[in-house]
């Protein structure tokens, strides 16, 4: 029987250097590939050991408390539990890198927004974007911990390098169902008095009513600007194809507005168009369509459009009531 290795040997050293990979991979996989030191000492891998890691090429130090278990450029999640952890105590995501654990899609910010308790110590981390608050609100624990999605989103919003970003982030995360309108609309209060609060607030009011993209936005300043009456938004009708969604309704004058997004010029999407608007007509609704790019071109005469397309209305209703 041969005799055993002696101490020091490089199977020896093989065998520690697998059971510090047992003990500390579990933890990274749970954060994305990246390891608290205090939660590695709990595992049972002590400083020794991490830097014996770290020296030896294997794993990578990334901050005071951050441990790579590997190599290479971190993963996204990784770089969001690195945001937290060295940010300093108390750290949460907020803003719209909370929003991204919460599933938001469509939007890539330039940093990591990280708010803190304005008493505590913080620390600068490259890409991090530090928020000192007097109260964080809300906190999410399970996961990274992070604000509540609704109190996210309107800080989101106030943070936003312009004001159609703002309002963008606003839609998304109601139309993605992030956050439901009437969390969003009951969390207004906690906007800070900025430059762009009215404008949210306005926003806010449109959104939690139905509007649910930009252009259902732009397109209910334009009927403020022209002093016409409020519609229904994204009204519910039963068809013979099915549930539909009208994105306009004024519902005392059967007159409505389909807004029609870039994606609606692509592949069938006009066939089903035509086919969902004749099931409308056919219901007895008279409908006015209007492209995005129109909106934008010439909002003047669509808006003339839909003006007498309302005086119309009004004036078939006289009719039929006369009658």
């Amino acid at each position: 029987m041969p005799a055993s290795a002696p101490a020091g040997t490089p199977r020896r050293g093989r065998g520690l250097r697998d059971r510090r990979e047992r003990k500390a991979r579990p933890i990274a996989l749970a954060h994305g590939g990246v390891a608290h030191r205090a939660d590695l000492r709990s595992a049972g891998v002590t400083r020794a050991d991490v830097r014996t890691e770290i020296e030896a090429g294997r794993w990578m130090r990334r901050g005071r408390h951050t441990v790579q278990i590997g190599t290479g450029d971190l993963s996204p999640e990784a770089t969001l539990w690195q945001a937290v952890w060295e940010s300093g105590s108390g750290a949460i995501l907020d803003g719209v890198s909370a929003l991204l654990v919460c599933g938001l899609t469509g939007f890539t910010p330039r940093s990591v927004d990280v708010a803190m308790p304005d008493r505590n110590r913080r620390h600068r981390l490259h890409g991090v974007r530090l928020h000192r608050r007097r109260r964080l609100g809300p906190v999410a624990r399970t996961g990274i911990p992070r604000a509540s999605p609704e109190h996210a989103a309107l800080r989101a919003a106030q943070w936003a390098v312009s004001d159609r970003q703002a309002l963008l982030i606003l839609c998304l995360v109601v139309q993605q169902r992030i956050v439901h309108p009437d969390r969003l609309w009951a969390s207004r209060t906690e906007l800070t008095p900025t430059r762009r609060r009215d404008l949210l607030l306005s926003a806010l009011q449109d959104i939690c009513a139905g509007a649910r993209a930009l252009s259902e936005l732009d397109f209910a300043a334009l009927l403020r600007e022209r002093g016409l009456p409020e519609p229904s938004r994204q009204v519910v009708r039963e068809l013979s194809n099915g549930r539909v969604y009208l994105d306009v309704r004024w519902d005392d004058l059967g007159l409505v507005v389909e807004i029609d997004g870039g994606h609606h010029a692509m592949a069938v999407m006009p066939v089903d168009d035509a086919l969902r608007q004749n099931d409308v007509v056919l219901t007895g609704e008279t409908v006015l369509r209007i492209p995005i790019l129109g909106l934008r071109l010439q909002p003047g005469r669509f808006m003339d459009q839909v003006e007498r397309g309302l005086h119309m209305m009004r004036q078939r209703a006289g009719r039929r009531m006369a009658g």
